[in-house]
Protein backbone atom coordinates (compact mmCIF):
# COMPACT_ATOMS: atom_id res chain seq x y z
CA UNK A 1 0.00 0.00 0.00
CA UNK A 2 1.32 3.57 -0.77
CA UNK A 3 0.79 6.72 0.48
CA UNK A 4 1.24 10.22 -2.12
CA UNK A 5 1.88 13.49 0.69
CA UNK A 6 3.26 16.97 -0.63
CA UNK A 7 6.21 17.95 0.26
CA UNK A 8 5.95 20.22 3.48
CA UNK A 9 8.14 21.83 6.00
CA UNK A 10 6.22 18.95 8.07
CA UNK A 11 8.15 16.64 5.68
CA UNK A 12 11.55 17.81 4.99
CA UNK A 13 12.83 15.35 7.40
CA UNK A 14 11.01 12.74 4.59
CA UNK A 15 12.88 14.82 1.52
CA UNK A 16 15.88 14.02 3.42
CA UNK A 17 16.07 10.95 4.08
CA UNK A 18 15.32 9.99 0.76
CA UNK A 19 18.27 12.04 -0.33
CA UNK A 20 20.10 10.40 1.36
CA UNK A 21 19.46 7.14 0.42
CA UNK A 22 19.53 7.91 -3.50
CA UNK A 23 22.73 9.72 -4.48
CA UNK A 24 21.78 10.26 -8.56
CA UNK A 25 18.79 12.09 -6.48
CA UNK A 26 21.19 13.74 -4.22
CA UNK A 27 23.46 14.79 -7.40
CA UNK A 28 20.74 17.07 -8.94
CA UNK A 29 18.45 17.57 -5.76
CA UNK A 30 15.79 18.08 -8.31
CA UNK A 31 16.97 21.45 -9.19
CA UNK A 32 18.32 21.28 -13.09
CA UNK A 33 15.10 22.81 -14.09
CA UNK A 34 14.57 25.36 -10.91
CA UNK A 35 17.89 26.80 -11.58
CA UNK A 36 18.81 28.64 -14.55
CA UNK A 37 21.67 26.58 -16.60
CA UNK A 38 24.87 28.50 -15.14
CA UNK A 39 23.18 28.62 -11.74
CA UNK A 40 23.03 25.11 -11.82
CA UNK A 41 26.65 24.46 -13.30
CA UNK A 42 28.00 26.82 -10.50
CA UNK A 43 26.30 25.22 -7.76
CA UNK A 44 28.00 22.02 -5.91
CA UNK A 45 25.58 18.97 -4.73
CA UNK A 46 25.31 20.61 -1.51
CA UNK A 47 24.35 23.70 -2.17
CA UNK A 48 21.49 22.28 -4.77
CA UNK A 49 20.65 20.00 -1.76
CA UNK A 50 19.96 23.44 -0.26
CA UNK A 51 18.26 25.17 -2.67
CA UNK A 52 15.54 22.84 -2.77
CA UNK A 53 14.93 22.97 1.24
CA UNK A 54 15.10 26.27 1.31
CA UNK A 55 12.34 26.42 -1.05
CA UNK A 56 10.40 24.14 0.44
CA UNK A 57 10.65 26.13 4.07
CA UNK A 58 10.00 29.07 2.15
CA UNK A 59 6.53 27.06 1.33
CA UNK A 60 7.01 26.77 -2.32
CA UNK A 61 5.97 23.91 -4.14
CA UNK A 62 8.15 21.49 -5.06
CA UNK A 63 6.41 17.86 -5.29
CA UNK A 64 5.05 14.79 -4.19
CA UNK A 65 6.90 11.64 -2.08
CA UNK A 66 5.46 8.68 -2.53
CA UNK A 67 5.24 6.34 1.07
CA UNK A 68 5.81 2.67 1.32
CA UNK A 69 5.25 1.15 4.68
CA UNK A 70 6.33 4.81 5.97
CA UNK A 71 9.32 5.48 4.18
CA UNK A 72 9.43 7.80 0.85
CA UNK A 73 10.46 5.78 -2.14
CA UNK A 74 9.34 7.75 -4.87
CA UNK A 75 9.95 11.44 -5.79
CA UNK A 76 7.26 13.50 -8.41
CA UNK A 77 8.39 17.34 -8.88
CA UNK A 78 5.30 19.56 -9.75
CA UNK A 79 5.21 23.08 -9.22
CA UNK A 80 4.31 26.41 -11.04
CA UNK A 81 5.98 26.65 -14.30
CA UNK A 82 7.36 30.04 -13.40
CA UNK A 83 9.73 28.57 -10.49
CA UNK A 84 11.89 26.38 -12.63
CA UNK A 85 14.04 29.15 -14.26
CA UNK A 86 15.92 26.66 -16.62
CA UNK A 87 12.65 25.01 -18.16
CA UNK A 88 11.37 28.96 -18.74
CA UNK A 89 14.12 29.78 -20.70
CA UNK A 90 14.63 26.02 -22.97
CA UNK A 91 12.81 26.80 -25.93
CA UNK A 92 12.42 23.15 -27.10
CA UNK A 93 10.17 23.45 -24.46
CA UNK A 94 8.95 26.91 -24.89
CA UNK A 95 5.23 27.93 -23.45
CA UNK A 96 2.78 26.81 -25.45
CA UNK A 97 0.40 29.76 -24.70
CA UNK A 98 -0.04 32.33 -21.79
CA UNK A 99 -2.05 30.39 -19.62
CA UNK A 100 -0.74 29.76 -15.91
CA UNK A 101 0.43 26.06 -15.90
CA UNK A 102 2.03 23.67 -13.29
CA UNK A 103 4.86 21.89 -14.78
CA UNK A 104 5.75 17.90 -13.88
CA UNK A 105 9.29 18.47 -14.63
CA UNK A 106 11.05 15.27 -12.78
CA UNK A 107 10.27 11.18 -11.48
CA UNK A 108 12.44 9.25 -9.11
CA UNK A 109 11.89 6.06 -7.94
CA UNK A 110 13.77 3.76 -5.13
CA UNK A 111 14.32 0.37 -6.77
CA UNK A 112 12.46 -1.42 -4.60
CA UNK A 113 9.14 0.54 -6.18
CA UNK A 114 9.83 -0.05 -9.83
CA UNK A 115 7.69 -2.03 -11.58
CA UNK A 116 4.49 -1.48 -9.06
CA UNK A 117 2.85 1.60 -10.69
CA UNK A 118 4.31 4.09 -9.12
CA UNK A 119 5.04 6.92 -11.22
CA UNK A 120 1.40 6.60 -11.60
CA UNK A 121 0.49 6.80 -8.71
CA UNK A 122 3.16 10.02 -8.29
CA UNK A 123 1.56 11.57 -11.23
CA UNK A 124 -2.11 11.51 -10.01
CA UNK A 125 -0.73 12.72 -7.03
CA UNK A 126 0.97 15.36 -8.63
CA UNK A 127 -2.40 16.78 -10.08
CA UNK A 128 -4.45 16.10 -6.58
CA UNK A 129 -1.75 18.31 -5.22
CA UNK A 130 -1.55 21.08 -7.76
CA UNK A 131 -5.36 21.19 -8.32
CA UNK A 132 -5.66 21.94 -4.18
CA UNK A 133 -3.02 24.61 -4.96
CA UNK A 134 -5.59 26.06 -7.35
CA UNK A 135 -4.32 24.43 -10.59
CA UNK A 136 -6.40 24.58 -13.46
CA UNK A 137 -3.61 23.22 -16.00
CA UNK A 138 -1.15 20.74 -14.98
CA UNK A 139 1.44 20.14 -17.82
CA UNK A 140 3.91 17.51 -18.39
CA UNK A 141 7.36 16.86 -20.55
CA UNK A 142 7.91 13.13 -20.72
CA UNK A 143 10.10 11.40 -23.51
CA UNK A 144 9.58 7.91 -24.70
CA UNK A 145 11.43 5.35 -22.84
CA UNK A 146 14.70 4.55 -24.37
CA UNK A 147 18.82 5.50 -24.28
CA UNK A 148 17.78 9.09 -24.62
CA UNK A 149 18.54 12.14 -22.22
CA UNK A 150 15.88 13.25 -19.86
CA UNK A 151 13.99 9.61 -19.59
CA UNK A 152 13.48 10.90 -16.22
CA UNK A 153 10.81 13.37 -17.36
CA UNK A 154 8.48 10.31 -17.56
CA UNK A 155 6.70 8.20 -19.97
CA UNK A 156 4.00 9.45 -22.62
CA UNK A 157 1.98 6.64 -21.66
CA UNK A 158 1.89 7.22 -17.93
CA UNK A 159 0.57 10.80 -18.94
CA UNK A 160 -1.97 9.47 -21.45
CA UNK A 161 -3.50 7.12 -18.67
CA UNK A 162 -3.71 9.69 -16.26
CA UNK A 163 -6.09 11.83 -18.57
CA UNK A 164 -3.18 13.99 -20.27
CA UNK A 165 -3.86 14.98 -23.72
CA UNK A 166 -1.00 15.33 -25.97
CA UNK A 167 -0.97 19.66 -27.21
CA UNK A 168 2.53 19.88 -28.64
CA UNK A 169 2.57 22.52 -30.81
CA UNK A 170 3.17 21.49 -35.05
CA UNK A 171 6.88 21.47 -35.96
CA UNK A 172 8.08 20.45 -32.14
CA UNK A 173 10.29 17.97 -31.03
CA UNK A 174 9.79 17.63 -27.43
CA UNK A 175 6.24 16.47 -26.47
CA UNK A 176 4.20 18.66 -24.64
CA UNK A 177 0.99 16.86 -22.58
CA UNK A 178 -1.83 18.79 -20.62
CA UNK A 179 -4.19 18.18 -18.22
CA UNK A 180 -7.09 20.60 -17.34
CA UNK A 181 -9.26 20.64 -14.51
CA UNK A 182 -13.00 20.06 -14.93
CA UNK A 183 -12.44 18.92 -19.04
CA UNK A 184 -13.34 15.97 -20.64
CA UNK A 185 -10.31 13.87 -22.08
CA UNK A 186 -11.46 15.02 -25.48
CA UNK A 187 -11.78 18.40 -24.71
CA UNK A 188 -8.72 19.11 -22.73
CA UNK A 189 -6.71 19.56 -26.02
CA UNK A 190 -9.09 22.55 -26.62
CA UNK A 191 -7.76 24.45 -23.02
Amino acid sequence: MLDYHPVTRERLDDLRRFSERHGRFRYCSCMRWRMTSGEYSRATKEERVAALEARVVAETPVGVLAYQDGEPVGWVSVAPRETYGALERYKALARVDDAPVWSVACFFLDRSARGQGVTLGLLNAAVAYARSRGARIIEGYPVEPGPRLYTYMGAPATFLTAGFVDVTPPGRERLVMRYTVGAAPADRANH
